[in-house]
Parts: C-alpha cells; sequence; structure tokens
C-alpha cells in the first residue's frame, strides 16, 4: 500500500519507517526544509535506539521517502495520516490543534481517488469531527473517510511497541475504510496483535484515558513513597505487593520524582479541559497533575536538606537530564524544576546526561555540561541521580565519594541499595525507603 505521513517528527519518522519495514511504500511529509534535508542524508533528528538503521536500511530499498511538499507526497496515497504536534495550548492548558487542521486543508488539496486520513496525533474528543468537516468544506469532490488510529508509543521501545503492539485502536465506522485499516496493519497479524474497531470519538478518548491512567499511577505510588518515609517503610516493598496483584498489574510503580515527557503532561491537561468544556470535570486527574507539578521541585527539598538546610555557593551535580533512559527528550522533564529549584537556592550545577544535553541547553541556563559521571562528581557537594540510565546503575561508588566534596548522594530512582551506600560512608536519600 501507498502511504503518507505529514509530519516527520517522533510519531511520524518511527512509524513511517515501521510501515515501510512491513513492505508498505512510505512518503514522509513535513514542512521544515532542514529537517527533510537531513533526513535525506540520512541524519535522524531524533535519538530513539535502533531508528537509525531502520530508516536507512528502508530508504535503501526505496520504500521510505521524505518531502517537504504534501502534493508530492500525498499523490496517489491509499492513506494518509496526520502525526503532527498538539502541543498545549500557552494560556489556557487545551491541545492546540492548529497543525492538525493546516494538515486537513493541505490534504483536501491533493486527494483525488478515494483516501483513509487517519489522525495519529493525539487528538481532544471531536477533533475527527472537524478534520472531515475541514475536508469536505474545502474539497466538496473529495472521497474520503476519516479515521482515528491513536499511537501507544513508549520513548526508548518505540519500535518494539510498533510492531509488537498490546492493541492498535482504529476509530470508525466506515466499512471500507476499515478494510484499507486491516491491510494496512495485516503484516502484525502473525503476532496476533489485537485490532479493535471502535467509534471515532471512542478512540480518540481511549488515549487519553490510557495516558491519564498510566500518570494516576505515576503519582498514586509516588504518594504512598512520601507516606512510607513518614512512616518507615519501604515504596518498592509495597508496590510489589500490590503489584502482583492481577487487577492493578506492576508496571508504572516506580516512584520516582514525577512523570514528564511530550505525552502524560499535556495528555492530561488536554483530558481535564475537554471534561470542563463538557461540565463532566475529572476530580482525579485534576489531582494528579497538581500533585505531580509540586513534586519535581519538591524533590530539590531532599538534596537541601542533607546539605543542612541550604545550597547557596554549593555544587550539585546532576546525573540524567532526560524525562527517561533511552531518549534525547527534555519535554517536562523532573530535572528541569530540580535544577531550577536548586539554582534558586544559589546552588551552582554540573550535570551529564548520555543523550539529552543538546537539548537540555535549549531549557537550562547556568549549567555546566560534563562528559561522564565521574566529572560530574568531581569536587561536587553532593550528587543527584535524576534519570536511571543504565550507564549509572553500576557507578563505582568508592571513586563517587573519593571525588566528592561531600559524601552526599540523593538517588530519586532508587537505583541503589541504601544498606550498601551507607557501608561506604555516604549520607544517601532515596524515595520513600
Amino acid at each position: 500500500m501507498r502511504v503518507t505521513i505529514i509530519g516527520a517528527g517522533y510519531v511520524g519518522l518511527v512509524s513511517g519507517a515501521c510501515f515501510a519495514d512491513f513492505g508498505h511504500t512510505v512518503t514522509c511529509v513535513d514542512t521544515h526544509k532542514d529537517k527533510i534535508a537531513a533526513l535525506k542524508r540520512g541524519e535522524i533528528p531524533i535519538y530513539e535506539p535502533g531508528l537509525n538503521d531502520l530508516v536507512a536500511s528502508n530508504v535503501k530499498a526505496e520504500r521510505l521517502f521524505f518531502t517537504n511538499s504534501v502534493a508530492e507526497g500525498a499523490q496517489g496515497a491509499d492513506s494518509i495520516f496526520i502525526a503532527v504536534g498538539t502541543p498545549s495550548r500557552r494560556g489556557d492548558g487545551h491541545a492546540d490543534l492548529s497543525y492538525v487542521y493546516q494538515a486537513a486543508r493541505d490534504i483536501a488539496t491533493t486527494i483525488s481517488d478515494y483516501t483513509v486520513v487517519v489522525t495519529k496525533s493525539t487528538v481532544p474528543v471531536g477533533t475527527g469531527d472537524e478534520v472531515e468537516r475541514i475536508i469536505g468544506e474545502t474539497n466538496p469532490d473529495a472521497d474520503f473517510s476519516v479515521v482515528s488510529n491513536p499511537e501507544f508509543l513508549r520513548e526508548g521501545a518505540a519500535i518494539t511497541d510498533f510492531k509488537r503492539p498490546d492493541r492498535i485502536i482504529v476509530g470508525t465506522e466506515n466499512e471500507h475504510a476499515k478494510q484499507v485499516m486491516t491491510e494496512l496493519y495485516r503484516p502484525l497479524f502473525l503476532n496476533r496483535s489485537p485490532l479493535l474497531f471502535t467509534s471515532r470519538r471512542t478512540a480518540e478518548l481511549t488515549k487519553y484515558a490510557a495516558n491519564a491512567f498510566l500518570a494516576t499511577k505515576i503519582t498514586f505510588i509516588n504518594e504512598i513513597a512520601d507516606l512510607c518515609e513518614k512512616v518507615g517503610g519501604n515504596v518498592q516493598d509495597v508496590a510489589l505487593g500490590i503489584g502482583l496483584d492481577n487487577r492493578i498489574g506492576s508496571k508504572f510503580l516506580h516512584a520516582g520524582p514525577g512523570y514528564g515527557g511530550s505525552c502524560f503532561p499535556k495528555d492530561t491537561l488536554a483530558l481535564i479541559k475537554t471534561a470542563q468544556d463538557y461540565a463532566s470535570p475529572v476530580r482525579i486527574i485534576e489531582t494528579v497533575v497538581t500533585v505531580n507539578d509540586q513534586r519535581k521541585r519538591a524533590m530539590a527539598r531532599k538534596v537541601i536538606n542533607l546539605l543542612d538546610g541550604g545550597v547557596r555557593g554549593k555544587t550539585i551535580g546532576i546525573l540524567g537530564l532526560t524525562f527517561k533512559p533511552n531518549t534525547d527528550d527534555m519535554r517536562d522533564a523532573p530535572s528541569i524544576s530540580i535544577i531550577t529549584a536548586l539554582q534558586d537556592g544559589g546552588a551552582k550545577i554540573k550535570a551529564h546526561d548520555p543523550e539529552g544535553v543538546e537539548q537540555a541547553k535549549k531549557l537550562l541556563n547556568n549549567v555546566e555540561y560534563v562528559d561522564t559521571p565521574y566529572a560530574v562528581a568531581d569536587g561536587a557537594d553532593a550528587l543527584v541521580l535524576v534519570t536511571e540510565w543504565d550507564a549509572f546503575r553500576a557507578l563505582d561508588l568508592k571513586r563517587i565519594r573519593s571525588l566528592l566534596k561531600q559524601p552526599v548522594l540523593v538517588d530519586l530512582r532508587n537505583v541503589y541499595y541504601p544498606e550498601e551506600v551507607a557501608a561506604l560512608g555516604f549520607r544517601y536519600s532515596s524515595v520513600g525507603r
């Protein structure tokens, strides 16, 4: 099949490369000329394990193409995916749908034969109705269907998630569109991936509901972690104890500094705004957002408390900047709030991240970036582990202690065992233990 994807960002590029790897002919379209030029040179603008090789192999096989022109990219397409950004709208938290609607107008001017227009972007309930209206009004002769097909890709594991998904949600009640989408995803049937057809609005809401629920699990275990610290419990054992219950499950029960990234922060806000618009408020999600926002800066207090209540004039080393490992994504990363709070207290910051430094430089000021974890520790008054990259899981703690000005280690991901760290002479703080 011929597939066009508008938007060569994270979702669009991963989806396009995977569809091409299934044998479809895919063209990724993006208005950013520099991005398309870089992709044509084989330069990938994001860090995602395995993506470089996947793109390169499918470009070489002439199944994956890149262009700035919607008209060129959409020519003869059986399906056109909208995979543009939907960031939080500045000022009110609603999803900014301007890129989605512009893509709809561009599509309307190019399609001739029957085309399935697929909304892959995360969009509020009812967006598909508006996309359908825009295309129909712009090109009254267009023969098309609008389908919702939300993505469920984890950064750092996106290729595996696309090729071996838990489920594929397709929102349409049009039989022709169902046939096209079934054929498009047919290569996955060997993996018995469940293809669930729903109404379009149901599919749109399913994406938000999934992310809101996962954000709630994270926030729940973080609050239990705070309680554990007060009563002398161990949150990791609590998480294991409740996670073994199949009704609850073990995933997303890892206490830490709060959630971040490109999805949970904006999607929880967008769901709240949608619910308010329909006079059906989601109070639990409202609380989740508030608690998570407060938690990030609160993590800085763990550092301050171990340094006798103040960090002015002291150097704090930060290990890990991205919101999670195996990505260079800094959007709403807990490290931003933690570093800002420490700087507000007068601290100097040294930091290291395996992939996120260039993105961090765009968001953080007055930070010294160094090349290794040991360079971070050298001369610092405290070391803070913020993101649990594999490279930070087995550090030479004796060497770390010798490099630190003060033996202070704050482990916000519970990577190390408190007894072992304490035995080495550290003043140590973790989360919920």
